[in-house]
């Protein structure tokens, strides 16, 4: 109940403040909300198999967030900054779909 009220005033918040991203966090955004889903899929897919543990999704969470970023700044800094960033995209969207299927076949059985 305290998550669905946060993401709540986090939407209200966010339609009024109008928050804007600085320019040099902008090529990092992108990834980390991918991360970040990465990490949400993984979290109900435990869920779904009884084995959720509350500190190993944060930990989760908060971990793909930075190696994310990390890898894309590290790629900025060599100069291959859009291959490592669809790198990261294609890594984690791979394990977000397989997460997604996975649950699926457990709601579904098939």
């Amino acid at each position: 109940m305290i998550a669905a009220i946060g993401l709540v005033l986090g939407i209200v918040a966010g339609i009024f403040l109008e928050p804007t991203v600085p320019t040099w966090l902008q090529p990092y955004l992108p990834i980390a909300v991918v991360a970040a889903l990465d990490a949400v899929f993984g979290g109900l897919r435990a869920l779904l198999d009884g084995i959720f543990d509350d500190r190993v999704f944060v930990v989760s969470f908060v971990a793909n967030v930075l190696v994310a970023a990390l890898i894309v700044y590290l790629g900025d800094q060599l100069g291959v900054g859009t291959q490592l960033s669809t790198g990261v995209v294609v890594v984690l969207g791979i394990r977000i779909f397989s997460n997604a299927a996975a649950i699926r076949r457990q709601l579904f059985r098939a």
